[in-house]
């Protein structure tokens, strides 16, 4: 039987930059293994199978995988899904707010409107949880192919989740960021010696653009990504910790811009918008845009 699905680029207003996208607008029938099977035929970052609500407090049901597993949540399927649903009609212009149902609950996604149809999606992250920081700053400069003094000096390596645990690592500068290399082995050497077997986003403070706050690439083979061009599941996060420790303030009004992507060619921007400061984070949404670039059909 005919799949049909929608291919979106997402967290850009370009085609063929962002993040690339399989959404899969109705996977009735389908079992676990046939999405994962799927997802791994379509070999993007991500991919998305839309499925009726499960419950009264959603709209719809979503389940998202990676080549190699599937998520409990994700930033760029949830808005580039987002957009997906729009240009098909099952949002309406109407709305301002959707909510998907997604392995860990309810997760809002509000709505901005242009004349040409929606134009932005703020999806509402779960608050902020710090984890451990890492003492082990030569095994992580070593898995990232760097030296220790590559490394940030005021700036902690910790883990930090908004609903995904990833291990923020804070570099001195840009160049730094573009030297680093994705390499397995080394994710499992980090691993032995720290316990903790998680996906990495590196970033710098600054960006090409003089509105960027931030600068960042995202590794996480273990995952099946070598390198992502934009991760919503990790800006949360990353902009929850630099509100955190002082290295970018929460304005309301100018919500914090992430650049993702640039080293791969797929130059991404990702937009965050902290509640509170400091230590205080009361909330997180995570916002972007996506535009598509294609539609098709898979046989299976």
């Amino acid at each position: 039987m005919p799949l049909s699905y929608l291919h979106y680029d997402v967290f850009t207003v370009k085609p063929l930059l962002g993040n690339q996208l399989a959404v899969f607008t109705d996977a009735r029938g389908l079992d676990t293994a046939h999405m994962q099977a799927i997802a791994r035929e379509m070999n993007f970052s991500e991919s998305t199978f839309i499925l009726p609500n499960e419950r009264p407090d959603t709209d719809i049901r979503m389940r998202i995988f990676t080549p190699f597993n599937e998520m409990p949540m994700a930033g760029h399927p949830t808005i580039g899904s987002t957009f997906a649903l729009a240009h098909s009609g099952v949002i309406k212009r109407s709305a301002k707010r959707f909510v998907f149902g997604l392995n860990i609950g309810p997760t809002p996604v509000d709505l901005e409107w242009a004349d040409e149809g929606l134009s932005f999606g703020w999806m509402t992250q779960r608050p902020p949880t710090f984890g451990p920081i890492v003492s082990q700053r030569a095994a992580v400069a070593d898995a990232l192919g760097l030296k220790a003094e590559d490394l940030s000096d005021t700036l902690p390596v910790q883990e930090v989740s908004c609903g995904v645990p990833y291990l923020v690592v804070a570099l001195r500068d840009h160049a730094a960021v573009d030297r680093a290399v994705t390499d397995s082995a080394g994710f499992g050497r980090l691993c032995a010696e720290c316990g903790l077997d998680l996906p990495i986003f590196l970033f710098s403070v600054g960006g090409p653009s003089p509105d960027d706050n931030v600068y960042g690439r995202m590794f996480a083979p273990d995952f099946g990504i070598i390198e992502d061009p934009a991760t919503g599941s990790a800006a949360g996060p990353v902009g929850c910790y630099v509100v955190h420790h002082g290295a970018v303030n929460a304005d309301p009004a100018r919500p914090i811009q992430i650049s993702q992507g640039v080293a791969m060619g797929r130059p991404s921007r990702i937009h965050v918008s902290v509640e509170g400061a400091g230590k205080d984070i009361t909330g997180v949404k995570v916002g972007g845009t996506a535009i598509l670039v294609g539609r098709g059909e898979l046989l299976v």
